[in-house]
């Protein structure tokens, strides 16, 4: 009895679809071109010439993260549109912060079974992303694994190469009492603390097609998968004017433990929360999964997605997109989170609990 011959195809992967994708996002990567890179596709690297950037004495800062569970939302949802803006943000927004220019970026997509129509909403969002941050999208994986996925389920990671001057790496050093912390305001929850967010639409029962009041018509799925802000044409001008001493990116671990790693020994931080007002979002998942204050300032950004610390004096410099919410003091290396009625307080000392 003869068996029939089998093919890639039988087994789960068509690499006419991959090809067909590739050959799809092709304009995608090329809107992304800037000076260095001409973000073509389909070599088996990209190049990127730091010299023709404008990078005299650079030196390179890479980073990597994804979306977490976030994408589940998306995918119950059918809404692919935003999800590459999240993945472009959470690197570019961890480059930014070492007061490095996003420069080129590389996706990584996997799936059990691939749809272009998916995919393609998917890169087309990474585009979109790349190049609100500035960067070329040269290249990125495609990887189609039937019997590692579930069908309809996939998994995004992002890989961002950037460049500083060396005389202009942000580490924090310059930080000292009597320094103004300033937070920008965030988009949304961003992509931290979704399986928080997940296991409280579970047990309330929360439709996520339903319209929440005061959100211009907006659905519950619509706020929760709001984009992550990207803050790298915003920070980037002033960084280079020498105008900021240290920035955070506020992801997992929220205000409490983002904003210490960049103070020096002697600095501590005091964030009072009553000088901004917690975004609805926020309230209705504290609410929702009856969140302790300090959990809250630790999981979630709180409607601050970047903490700047400047001097006093140039304050104005950052106009109305940014307003006050603490100060540096000298004492042990930490942030202690100060609520207006008593609703958020932690007074935790963050060098005490991570001596590695």
């Amino acid at each position: 009895m003869s068996q029939k011959p089998l093919t890639y195809a039988d087994a789960g992967v068509s690499i006419d679809a991959g090809n067909a994708l590739v050959k799809a996002i092709g304009p995608l990567a090329r809107s992304t071109a800037r000076p260095g890179a001409d973000a073509e596709l389909g070599g088996f690297g990209g190049f990127f010439d730091l010299r023709a950037a404008g990078y005299q004495d650079p030196l390179l800062v890479a980073a990597n993260d994804g979306v977490g569970t976030k994408l589940k939302l998306a995918i119950e949802t059918g809404r692919h549109d935003d999800v590459g803006i999240d993945l472009v943000a959470m690197c570019a927004n961890d480059l930014i912060v070492q007061g490095a220019e996003p420069l080129f970026f590389l996706d990584y997509y996997a799936c059990a079974k691939l749809d272009n129509s998916v995919a393609s909403a998917v890169v087309a969002s990474i585009a979109e992303g790349c190049r609100q941050a500035g960067c070329a999208l040269i290249g990125g994986e495609t990887a189609e694994m039937p019997g590692m996925y579930a069908e309809g389920d996939y998994d995004l990671a992002g890989f961002c190469v950037g460049a500083v001057e060396r005389d202009r790496v942000l580490t924090g050093a310059r930080i000292e009492p009597g320094d103004v912390i300033l937070g920008l305001a965030s988009s949304g929850v961003h992509s931290n603390g979704f399986s928080l967010v997940r296991r409280i639409i579970a047990e309330r029962g929360w439709d996520l097609a339903e319209q929440l009041p005061g959100q211009g018509g907006r659905s519950l799925g619509e706020v929760l998968l709001e984009p992550t802000r990207i803050y790298v044409r915003d920070l980037l001008p002033l960084i280079q004017e020498g105008k900021v001493k240290g920035l955070a990116h506020i992801t997992g671990g929220g205000l409490l433990e983002n904003i210490p790693r960049v103070l020096p020994d002697s600095c501590h931080a005091i964030v009072e929360t009553g000088n901004w007002q917690l975004p609805p979002i926020f309230a209705m998942l504290q609410q929702g999964g009856n969140i302790a204050a300090d959990e809250m300032a630790r999981t979630f950004n709180c409607g601050v997605g970047m903490a700047v610390i400047v001097p006093a004096g140039v304050r104005d410099a950052f106009g109305d997109g940014a307003f006050e919410i603490g100060r540096i003091e000298e004492g042990p290396r930490g942030c202690t989170v100060r609520g207006a009625a008593g609703t958020w307080n932690s007074t935790e000392d963050w060098s005490a609990t991570h001596n590695a």
